[in-house]
């Protein structure tokens, strides 16, 4: 019996769950990989579900793909929105939804080990189906690797993935060499001296502090790299104070930091703890400031010669005008660290997931409406069709394109 792949992704949509804590989405995926006549191991770097099917000698091939949902309220008014409520990491109770499309993943990766395992007279070797959790925390792939990944299973020849994306379903991006930035979250406190809002001349003011600091960081990227040198820098969050007449003794700052290549990075982290400090000691401040890094994601760097044969396989198989090259994306991942940790080549591509009558004005224009909602938006979408039938194609066709022939 087929599964049901739009049932499936559904399902998943409907009931989301924060970094790992996806217990409920690996029990359905090792159910459909024990299924499948899989090998199945649970529980690797907590929540991660890996399945192996050895069909004889050759090539070892990995397909991953992320689990995690986001602490995003949906308000797309879908019939099979999600509800859910979860408490994640710092003891909060948040809403919990699918905003990053890692329920298309999951789906896809189940429809496409599907295929392979009904059709396994068409190839040769061992597939890995690799099921990851806490993308969206930046930890679960080295989580994985660090709970014994390559003990359980054989190191791959290659690690593939994909990620849904806002533009048209049926389309592709590929892109050799650097494919997405590396990212840094950096929490700083900054410290003053409390006291009463009507005698600021007793005080020295976090709050002040950083709201310069806030502004004086927007000139990092725009006055000390070169123009070629890109990188964000975004300050995600300020907190302080209980009252409004009050002065309180610190201020915090949430920051969030791409670049594309290391050197860059280091000149950009430099940077921020620079200007930070600055500001500090113009404020008199009684106490250097606090500099919290927390989950960091590597560069994702695709092998150029697996990229290339991805794409020729791609175009061949959906249309040489359905595969693009989008350039560098500053959004971030961690599958890379599964690559890495095996010493083996790497491709990861952009799946399409919005309606197919986009591709026109993305034809005409280069770009696409600015209300088409992305990822991490509370309204973000995916198409359920085509989308799922060309992202489960895809895999098939990336892996076909490195398992052996059958002799």
């Amino acid at each position: 019996m087929n599964i049901d792949l739009e049932e499936l992704y559904r399902d998943l949509h409907a009931n989301p769950e924060l970094s790992f804590q996806e217990v409920r989405t690996a029990d359905i995926v090792s159910g459909h990989l024990e299924d499948l006549g899989l090998l199945v191991h649970r529980a690797i770097g907590k929540t991660g579900v890996v399945g192996v099917l050895d069909n004889g000698p050759g090539p070892v091939v990995m397909l991953r793909a992320d689990m995690d949902a986001l602490p995003v309220k949906e308000a797309t008014g879908l019939d099979y929105a999600s509800a859910a409520v979860g408490v994640d990491h710092d003891g909060r109770e948040v809403p919990v939804m699918h905003a990053c499309g890692h329920d298309v993943h999951v789906t896809c990766l189940i429809g496409a080990v599907e295929t392979l395992a009904r059709n396994k007279h068409d190839w040769q070797g061992t597939l890995i189906a690799v099921f990851q959790p806490a993308e969206e925390w930046g930890g679960g792939a080295q989580a994985m690797v660090a709970d014994g990944l390559y003990d359980a299973v054989p190191k791959p020849d290659i690690v593939l993935g994909q990620h849904v994306a806002p533009f048209p379903a049926g389309w592709f991006g590929v892109r050799p060499g650097v494919a997405m930035a590396s990212a840094d979250s950096l929490n700083v406190t900054l410290h003053g001296r409390g006291g009463h809002g009507s005698r600021p001349e007793t005080t020295v003011d976090p709050v002040l502090m950083a709201a310069a600091a806030t502004m004086r960081l927007q000139g990092v990227v725009s006055r000390e790299l070169a123009a070629s040198d890109a990188a964000v820098v975004t300050v995600g969050q300020i907190h302080a104070g209980t009252k409004n007449n009050i002065i309180p003794e610190t201020a915090t700052l949430g920051l969030s930091i791409r670049s594309f290549s290391e050197s860059t990075r280091d000149k950009v982290l430099g940077s921020i703890e620079r200007i930070v400090r600055s500001e500090a000691a113009a404020s008199d401040a009684p106490k250097e400031p606090d500099f919290h890094y927390e989950e960091r994601f590597p560069l994702t760097v695709n092998n150029e010669p697996a990229a290339n044969r991805i794409t020729a396989a791609f175009r061949a198989a959906f249309g040489d005008n359905k595969v693009i090259d989008p350039g560098p994306v500053s959004g971030s991942e961690d599958v890379g660290e599964l690559a890495t940790a095996a010493g083996a080549p790497l491709v990861y591509w952009f799946l399409g997931g919005i309606d197919e009558s986009y591709a026109r004005q993305w034809a005409d224009q280069g770009r696409l409406p600015e209300d088409v909602p992305s990822n991490h938006s509370p309204y973000f979408a995916p198409v359920i069709q085509p989308t799922l039938t060309f992202g489960t194609e895809a895999l098939v066709t990336a892996a076909r394109e490195f398992l052996a022939a059958p002799k």
